[in-house]
């Protein structure tokens, strides 16, 4: 028994989508995680505040930057495959209300525990937005434009990083630390009204899952975890965003401490490196599905090239001292070391059943959230009590090796798995 491809079902509507409606729907999409992430990284532009403020230790600080995450990966499986069966528009729209409220109560926040609550209804909002997110971009674009979407979305969460610390860092300076938690609930709230607006439910592909039979879609279910090169990717892609987490986190504190910035310099300038992972994201997916047209394993030894070049330059721009030459070779890891994201969406996407697009980008988001944003910062925060934020960011790097040492296992595997797949017609990618 065949399970009904839903690639080949939704081909002729994909193709009669106009591509105006299309971009809008990436751009408003994309819009709202840039919005997700400004709200989730504006704290980093103000720890230096807070730890004065408020006598935190960095373990602290850390542990309020990694609650976000650990809610992300608890529910962010639970909550997509609501949004899958119920309406991911719907959901997406929810969400971002959720957030938003929640970045505004802690513009308000007297003390570390309102903060820290406040901080864990933000991951609450977030936790499903980037895997229904993307789940609804997949949807109306051909599947040969995979992995730059995915990288191009993921990019999202970077350039609101930027924009979160950045413009979070200028608005602490001048206007005090809460005002920059306001002025990114504000922005949210505005795209969320805006969003169902324009991008209307009934002109979505798959807005809703239906598999005709209750087994099928037990089946459909089954492609989340049931090749070992789609749980190389989770895990691998997982393991290399702990780095990323990790200097989105820190980066203005090592700015601050090391290099004598101010919180508004600091803030734009690790903005700055952190823009560089944004852009390494995009580069790096289209080079992805330019290289795999003829060669879907191609993919793969793209990601364990990325996670290679960014463990050896990172830890070559860690191992010098404070100066230009070491803002460079940070910015240049920086560049590959997301470059990660869209490979492995792409073989997430490619490995699963299309009606469950939306939980199988959940799963990749759990594994992200728990295995790399989540313990990232506070691992990183807990290393430099213990020794120093330049030793921790030392010791960083090394997660590269176990991330690319997981895609290269993929690779033995991908291609079997993919064949298996499209034998059952669980998939046509």
């Amino acid at each position: 028994m065949h399970l009904p491809s839903q690639d080949q079902q939704d081909a002729s509507m994909i193709a009669s989508i106009p591509r105006t409606f299309a971009w809008t729907v990436f751009a408003l999409t994309f819009g709202l995680l840039i919005s997700d992430y400004m709200s989730r990284q504006v704290l980093n532009a103000v720890f230096p505040l807070l730890k004065s403020d408020w006598a935190l230790t960095d373990a602290q600080l850390g542990s309020l930057s990694s609650i976000v995450a650990l809610m992300v990966g608890l529910l962010t499986f639970p909550l997509s495959l609501i949004a899958d069966r119920y309406g991911r528009i719907r959901s997406l729209v929810g969400m971002a209300i959720l957030w938003s409220v929640a970045t505004l109560i802690c513009g308000i926040a007297k003390n570390y525990e309102q903060m820290f609550v406040a901080r864990m209804m933000v991951g609450v909002g977030e936790a499903a937005y980037g895997s229904v997110g993307i789940a609804v971009v997949l949807s109306v674009f051909p599947k040969n434009m995979r992995a730059s979407l995915s990288a191009a979305f993921m990019a999202g969460g970077v350039f609101g990083s930027v924009l979160g610390m950045a413009f979070g860092g200028v608005l602490a300076q001048h206007f005090g630390w809460r005002f920059a938690f306001v002025g990114m609930a504000l922005f949210g709230l505005l795209l969320a009204i805006i969003y169902p607006l324009l991008v209307k439910s009934s002109k979505i592909p798959n807005n809703r899952a239906v598999v005709t039979q209750k087994s099928d879609y037990k089946r459909a279910l089954k492609t989340l975890v049931g090749t070992r090169s789609v749980l190389c990717a989770y895990i691998g892609s997982g393991l290399q965003l702990f780095i990323t987490a990790s200097l989105m986190a820190w980066l203005p504190s090592f700015l601050n401490r090391y290099y004598q910035m101010g919180t508004d310099k600091a803030g734009v300038f690790a903005g700055l490196l952190v823009l560089c992972s944004g852009v390494g994201m995009v580069l790096c997916g289209m080079l992805t599905d330019r290289f795999c047209r003829d060669n879907p394993g191609n993919k793969i030894w793209l990601a364990i090239i990325y996670c290679a070049l960014s463990g050896i330059v990172l830890t070559a721009a860690f191992s010098m001292s404070p100066g230009t030459g070491q803002l460079v070779l940070i910015g240049l890891g920086m560049l590959v070391a997301a470059g990660t994201t869209g490979p492995a969406g792409a073989m997430v996407a490619n490995l699963t059943h299309a009606s469950v697009h939306g939980t199988a980008f959940a799963t990749l988001t759990l594994a992200n959230n728990l295995l790399g944003l989540a313990p990232g910062p506070f691992v990183i925060g807990t290393l430099a009590d213990k020794y120093s934020l330049a030793t921790a960011m030392q010791v960083l790097p090394s997660i590269s090796l176990v991330s690319g040492l997981c895609f290269l296992y993929a690779l033995r595997h991908y291609q079997a798995d993919l064949n298996s797949l499209r034998e059952t017609g669980t998939v046509s990618s």
